[in-house]
């Protein structure tokens, strides 16, 4: 963290309250940013972590999958800082959906419901950000964050495997599509992370999830956040487009 100073950055962080996403507000904070998140179910949480960092913190409640509502949304978030610098789509929902269910509506409604959010509501607030940016005519950075599924497919829940993919590539357009703004963007695609969302599989098959993953170990939220940290500064400039798996050696491209 020593080299990653981010005092002056204004970073909008979706899906803040717990998980990867609290621990990445932490991190961006401790390094100087101000800090924007939103939270939708657990405002317990949200409000602790204001308490716990107090100035240059900011809680927004946002609903990701009701689009009409992200522009108002984005402009609270602009409001509060005086602008965007940098902005994390992490905010994601994921639930088992197998080929082999017999409910087709169950079916389609697991894929619009996970879009909406895990790609939809990132590429509207992308949209969003990048016209703050252009207007400040300061450039900026966007990061997404994916998931090693969105590399490798997965078997019962292909839908977030497929929004996660749509999200890495959704990040290679914008870096091409952008940069003569001076607008980046990354991905960063975690494997098994301690955080709620996993909690369950964790709880029922943590012994054989960590042993195979080489190093070990299953990630933790500090894993990621540090990347994420890494990316909202100016040392990855020149490095936009690219993706960095966190996943312990588990998937390897």
């Amino acid at each position: 963290m020593s080299l990653i100073d981010l005092t002056g950055t204004r970073v909008v962080v979706t899906g803040g309250s717990q998980g990867i996403g609290a621990a990445a507000v932490r991190m961006l904070h401790k390094a100087g940013a101000t800090v924007v998140f939103t939270y939708r179910s657990r405002e317990d949480l949200a409000r602790t972590l204001c308490a716990e960092l107090g100035d240059r913190a900011m809680m927004v409640y946002a609903d990701l999958a009701d689009a009409a509502s992200l522009p108002l949304l984005m402009e609270t978030c602009v409001r509060g800082m005086g602008g965007i610098d940098v902005l994390v789509n992490n905010a994601g929902v994921f639930a088992e959906n197998p080929f082999t269910g017999d409910d087709f509506e169950q079916w389609r409604l697991g894929w619009q419901q996970t879009f909406a959010v895990n790609l939809f509501a990132a590429a509207d607030l992308a949209w969003l950000a990048m016209r703050e940016m252009r207007r400040a005519g300061t450039g900026g950075r966007i990061i997404n964050i994916a998931s090693r599924a969105g590399h490798r497919g997965e078997l019962t829940f292909a839908d977030y495997g497929a929004s996660k993919a749509a999200l890495l590539n959704l990040t290679k357009s914008i870096a091409r599509g952008c940069a003569r703004d001076n607008i980046v963007a990354f991905s960063v695609a975690p494997g098994f992370i301690a955080t709620e969302m996993a909690a369950e599989a964790i709880s029922d098959a943590g012994v054989e999830i960590a042993g195979e993953i080489p190093s070990g170990r299953i990630g933790m939220p500090d894993d990621v956040a540090g990347i994420i940290a890494f990316l909202a500064s100016p040392l990855a400039q020149y490095a936009t487009g690219t993706t960095i798996d966190v996943n312990g050696a588990s998937y390897v491209r």
